[in-house]
């Protein structure tokens, strides 16, 4: 056998890897070979290791002896079974994206109310991160309530100056900082939104997380709402997947529309077989992450003060789920830099995700905390903070 190492393609090739390949390998060699993180999420795993996951849990959650899933039946259908009990509704559907699922939910309030309007926030996620498939794909108009980083106010929902079919309220309002409204005032937008006969539809893609900020157990937050969409990979760390839930007569068209578009695939056991492992396992644990998140959220304002950095932001100051911003005044490429460097020199990767830029020298960080980041004392935070600080352009070392 020859010694001969085949190069790649990379070294064959006389051109150097673009700045951005490199820091993806980066990020991700450090990842990989941090001792200590804050969230390690099963999308950033290779894909044995999600495999031999999955396959660990899954006699756990269902009987393994039963037959494969067949255009929805069998373990999807226990799937809807669980969610429908979870969240108190008479009824849920299993679909492939929550875009297909809000799409569908929406469009059959539209039929039922006799109008298309629907009634959101400017920082939605149908209105940031669908390329307006709910005008395109829906045949729905939407109008913006408000733009403000908060979620609208019973008020603003009376003085709308135009009627809407719908109102769509995202439970937590991630673009705004994963901030959600008071009981109350979730109560008393409902109210108004029923004021004027309008159906009221949560985006509950995070709402697993909420019943610790509410002091609510899911189904009592859910029964506000005429229909909720969940997700079983933004919280619950699964493959993929979503659930609409709400009354029999909406799940049942939905079903039927969920066909038109494409959603009824022929074989899901392993997704819904990592949503349910989700359940079992991850939900049950979100109420501590969150209430450490406000731990750790606490210790990074500690620290940055500690640093003297000019201005720094963690928002909400005490989060409401178990994620939240940091804003720094440094462009993202200098503190996605720092921040790698910080994990490749030392094993602890306090800010494993991008840095999205805000404006001229600021940056804005998305923080999660999940079961690792239980490990985290305030104290480690404040270390890491004080450390990762050294590596930023014009402070001292230490």
């Amino acid at each position: 056998m020859s010694d001969t190492v085949t190069p790649t393609q990379d070294e064959q090739s006389d051109e150097p890897r673009p700045a951005e390949q490199r820091m993806r390998e980066r990020r991700a060699a450090a990842y990989r070979k941090a001792d200590r993180v804050l969230a390690r999420v099963g999308m950033r795993a290779s894909l044995r290791e999600r495999l031999v996951r999955l396959q660990e849990a899954a006699p756990d959650v269902y009987d393994l002896d039963e037959p494969a899933d067949v255009y929805g039946n069998g373990i999807v259908e226990s799937l809807e079974e669980r969610v429908a009990a979870l969240l108190g509704t008479e009824a849920a559907a299993f679909f492939p994206t929550g875009t297909m699922a809000q799409q569908v939910a929406l469009r059959c309030w539209a039929a039922r109310a006799g109008n298309p309007t629907v009634a959101l926030h400017a920082l939605a996620h149908p209105e940031l991160h669908e390329r307006s498939a709910f005008r395109e794909v829906a045949g729905l108009r939407t109008v913006r309530v408000t733009g403000e980083p908060r979620l609208p106010t019973a008020q603003e929902i009376r003085d709308f100056e135009e009627p809407f079919g719908a109102l769509m309220l995202e439970l937590p309002l991630r673009d705004a900082g994963f901030v959600l409204p008071s009981w109350e005032e979730l109560t008393e937008v409902v109210e108004a939104a029923r004021e004027r006969d309008a159906v009221v539809h949560f985006d509950g893609a995070r709402l697993w997380e909420t019943t610790v900020h509410f002091g609510r157990p899911l189904h009592e937050i859910a029964d506000l709402a005429d229909s909720v969409y969940v997700s079983f990979y933004k919280s619950l760390d699964g493959f993929g997947g979503a659930a609409l839930a709400g009354p029999k007569h909406l799940i049942e068209e939905a079903k039927t529309w969920r066909h038109r578009y494409g959603g009824m695939v022929f074989q899901q056991f392993p997704t819904a077989l990592a949503a349910l492992t989700g359940l079992e396992r991850e939900l049950p644990r979100l109420p501590d992450y969150v209430r450490h998140a406000r731990v750790v959220a606490a210790a990074l304002r500690e620290g940055f003060s500690a640093a003297g950095l000019p201005w720094t932001r963690v928002h909400p100051e005490e989060p409401h789920t178990h994620q939240f911003q940091v804003w720094l005044p440094y462009d993202p490429e200098v503190l996605l830099e720092a921040a790698v460097r910080q994990a490749e020199e030392t094993g602890t990767y306090l800010f494993a995700g991008y840095w999205e830029a805000k404006g001229p020298g600021l940056a804005m960080h998305e923080v999660t905390v999940a079961q690792t980041g239980l490990e985290w004392t305030a104290e480690d935070v404040r270390a890491a903070v004080a450390d990762f600080v050294t590596r930023l352009p014009g402070r001292p070392l230490s």
